[in-house]
């Protein structure tokens, strides 16, 4: 089978190969894979900027849609043709997560996406929603997953409240279309006039640019009445956490659920402890829950916003775009 393997860390040392087709057990599914969405922990395994013990030679990336090619004899949810998202954390069905989940992680533990054919346990996958196409698909099963677990179970959005979005990254802009279909007011951020545009065609209701307004918590409380938001998911981490905490109301939310300026948090405690705040950190989430939101999706023709997409052989200009950072939405690799 075709796939992309890593033998020394760095974008530049991703190279199509071929490999051996998988083989696949009794209760098991080989997948033959359709499209791939580009998630910022896979930057992080590929130029190895967190150390996360990937023993090489290595398949990256963790987010992606198939198509059953085969099933094992046991199997009975699933059969050839079928459309499906494929786990990133294969074995996580329902409940909460724990470290017997942990031990199988899809691009990290256990082999990536980035490979024609991949065997999947039978009762994790997910069916991929009839409205979306593949590219659009793939970015459900870790970023539209984390989001819709933060949003819908952790945070509880309901109507009538109000949310900051911040950027517009392909995470960021899900979490718009979710808040939008639940509802709610939009905050976005952005540093760029073009994209504000986008944002708003999109249904933020408001958008503030970062660049103008660096300590946009200010900016955020002077357009809710000197409230803040009721929710915000920080997407940035060591620079934007101070934001972010200032940025919502008395007992309001903040989602910890990424980290792209660094994971060290300096943050003033005061905040917190007298507004009665939650900081709640989060990843992806199960089965069950993406099964949810695959509903969700269906009923409410919610469509992820895709900035590009690239054939298998261009799988470095693919990184080398999701590294510069100047994206409206997901990047996605087709097969």
């Amino acid at each position: 089978m075709k796939a992309v393997q890593l033998r020394q860390f760095g974008i530049e040392h991703l190279h199509l190969t071929k490999l051996d087709t998988p083989e696949f057990g009794d209760n098991e599914v080989l997948v033959r894979t359709t499209a791939v969405a580009l998630e910022y922990h896979d930057l992080l395994v590929v130029e190895n900027l967190i150390p996360f013990g990937i023993s090489l030679p290595h398949v990256p990336a963790t987010e992606a849609v198939g198509i059953v090619e085969e099933a094992g004899c046991k199997v009975t949810r699933w059969k050839k043709g079928d459309r499906v998202i494929i786990p990133f954390i294969p074995r996580w069905e329902a409940g909460h997560n724990t470290p017997h989940h942990d031990e199988l992680r899809t691009g990290f533990s256990a082999p990536g996406v980035l490979a024609e054919f991949t065997v999947q346990p039978e009762n994790t996958l997910v069916r991929t929603p009839s409205n979306l196409t593949d590219a659009e698909a793939a970015p459900l099963s870790v970023g539209g997953l984390t989001v819709w677990a933060v949003l819908a179970e952790q945070a509880n959005i309901r109507a009538g409240q109000t949310i900051l979005v911040q950027g517009t990254g392909g995470v960021s802009l899900i979490a718009l279309q979710i808040a939008k279909m639940f509802g709610l007011k939009v905050i976005a951020t952005t540093s760029s006039k073009e994209k504000e545009q986008k944002l708003r065609t999109l249904g933020a209701d408001e958008v503030i640019n970062y660049t103008e307004h660096p300590e946009w918590s200010k900016e955020v409380k002077r357009l809710t009445g000197g409230i803040g938001v009721d929710v915000t998911l920080d997407v940035a981490g060591t620079a934007t956490i101070a934001q972010s905490i200032l940025s919502v109301k008395k007992h309001g939310f903040v989602g910890l659920i990424g980290l792209l300026t660094g994971t060290q948090l300096n943050i003033d405690i005061i905040p917190l402890i007298t507004n009665y705040l939650r900081l709640q950190s989060y990843s992806v989430g199960n089965a069950a829950q993406l099964t949810d939101f695959v509903q969700a999706i269906e009923k409410n023709n919610l469509k992820p916003v895709i900035d590009s997409v690239y054939p298998l052989d261009k799988v470095q200009n693919a990184f080398y775009r999701f590294k510069a950072g100047d994206v409206f939405g997901k990047i996605v690799i087709q097969f």
